[in-house]
C-alpha cells in the first residue's frame, strides 16, 4: 500500500497539467494547419530551430516537397512558413521536455524510497507511453507527407486518445500519492459503475471529435443547431457503402456521431451529477460533481459555438480543454470512491 508522498502527487499533477498543455497547443498546431510544416523526424537534433536565414531557407526548401505546400500553400512566403513551423516546433519541444520532467524526478523519488514497490511498474509504464506517444506522433505526421495533404483522421485519433490515456494515468498516479479518501465517501460505493461508463462514453466522444477534427466536419452545416440542414442528421448520411463506414469516413455522418455522442455524453454526466447529489457526498466529493455539472453546460455550449462561427480557433482549443477538464474531474471522482464491501469480497473469491 502506498503511503501519501505530498511531494511525489504534487509531481504527478503537474505532469499531468503538462499533458494538458501539450493538447492544448497540439488543438493550435491542428487548427493552423501546421502540423505538416516539419517533415523530419530528429528526435535529438530536432529541438534546435533554424538559427539563421540560410537553416531557414532549408527548412523552407524541404516543406516545399510536401502535398501541403503544394496543393494548398504554394506561393507562401517565407514569414508565413515561420508561423506554422514555430507550432509543430513548439508542439515537439514541449513533448520531448515531459519526459524530462517525468524522468528526472521518477528516478529522484525512486531512489529516495518515496514510491512503493506495487507503483514501480504503473509509473514505468507512463515512461513506456510517453514513448510510444512520439513514434505515434510521426506516424501520423507521416501519414501527410507521402500523397495527400493531411494527417489521417484515424492516426490523429489514436495520437490524441494516446495522450488522454497518459494524461488519466497521470491524475491517478496523483491521487494514489495524494491526500487519503475523506469519511464518508462510501456513500457513493453505487456510483462507480456509472461513473467508468462516463469515462468511457467521453473517451468515445473525444474519439469521434478527433475524427470531426481530422476530417474537417466542422465546417460543415454550420448555419444551425441541431438541425442541419431541413432535417436532424445530414441528407448524405450513407452517401458510402457500406453504409457503417460512413460513421468513420464520411465528414456529415461523422459530425452527426459527434453531435449524438455529446448529448448522450451530457445526459449521462447530469445524471450522474444528481445521483451523486442525492447520495449527500462529503465537501470534496461534492465540489467534483458540482465541476463536473458545469463543465457538462459550457462543453456543450462551446461545441454549438465551434459549429456558429466555423471553427473559431480560440473556442476550438477551449472546447478540446474542457473535454479535458470533464476527464480529469471524473478521474478525481472514481479514484475517491472507494469499491464497495461486497463488491471486494466477490472480487477476492
Amino acid at each position: 500500500m502506498q503511503k501519501p508522498e505530498p511531494a511525489v502527487a504534487r509531481w504527478l499533477f503537474f505532469c499531468a497539467a503538462f499533458v494538458f498543455f501539450i493538447a492544448v497547443v497540439g488543438a493550435i498546431t491542428r487548427l493552423t494547419e501546421s502540423g505538416l510544416s516539419i517533415v523530419q523526424w530528429q528526435p535529438v537534433m530536432g529541438v534546435v530551430p533554424p538559427l539563421n536565414h540560410a537553416d531557414w531557407l532549408h527548412e523552407f526548401k524541404l516543406y516545399k516537397t510536401s502535398p501541403q505546400y503544394r496543393d494548398y500553400n504554394a506561393g507562401m512566403s517565407l514569414a508565413a512558413f515561420k508561423h506554422i513551423f514555430f507550432w509543430e516546433w513548439f508542439h515537439r519541444l514541449i513533448d520531448r521536455l515531459l519526459g524530462f520532467v517525468y524522468a528526472v524526478p521518477l528516478i529522484w523519488f525512486w531512489r529516495r524510497g518515496k514510491i512503493s514497490q506495487n507503483m514501480k511498474k504503473p509509473l514505468l509504464g507512463i515512461l513506456v507511453l510517453g514513448g510510444m506517444q512520439g513514434v505515434l506522433g510521426w506516424y501520423m505526421v507521416r501519414s501527410g507527407l507521402v500523397h495527400r495533404p493531411s494527417v489521417s483522421h484515424y492516426r490523429l485519433a489514436a495520437h490524441l486518445m494516446l495522450a488522454i490515456l497518459i494524461y488519466a494515468c497521470f491524475i491517478r498516479a496523483g491521487c494514489v500519492f495524494g491526500a487519503p479518501r475523506e469519511a464518508g465517501s462510501e456513500k457513493l460505493s453505487g456510483l462507480r459503475n456509472l461513473a467508468h461508463f462516463a469515462v468511457a462514453a467521453v473517451a468515445v466522444t473525444m474519439t469521434w471529435g478527433a475524427f470531426t477534427a481530422g476530417l474537417r466536419a466542422g465546417l460543415l452545416y454550420d448555419d444551425s443547431f441541431p438541425y442541419m440542414g431541413r432535417h436532424l442528421w445530414p441528407g448524405e448520411m450513407f452517401f458510402y457503402k457500406p453504409w457503417w463506414i460512413n460513421f468513420f469516413n464520411n465528414p456529415a455522418a461523422v459530425q452527426f456521431t459527434h453531435r449524438v455522442m455529446a448529448v448522450t455524453t451530457f445526459s449521462i454526466l447530469l445524471i450522474l451529477v444528481a445521483w451523486g447529489r442525492k447520495l449527500k457526498p462529503p465537501p470534496r466529493l461534492k465540489r467534483v460533481l458540482t465541476g463536473i455539472a458545469i463543465m457538462a453546460f459550457v462543453q456543450v455550449g462551446l461545441g454549438v459555438s465551434i459549429l456558429l462561427t466555423r471553427v473559431n480557433i480560440i473556442v476550438a482549443v477551449a472546447h478540446q480543454a474542457g473535454a479535458l477538464t470533464i476527464l480529469a474531474l471524473l478521474m478525481l471522482l472514481l479514484y475517491n470512491i472507494p469499491i464497495a464491501e461486497g463488491a471486494k469480497k466477490h472480487a477476492s473469491t
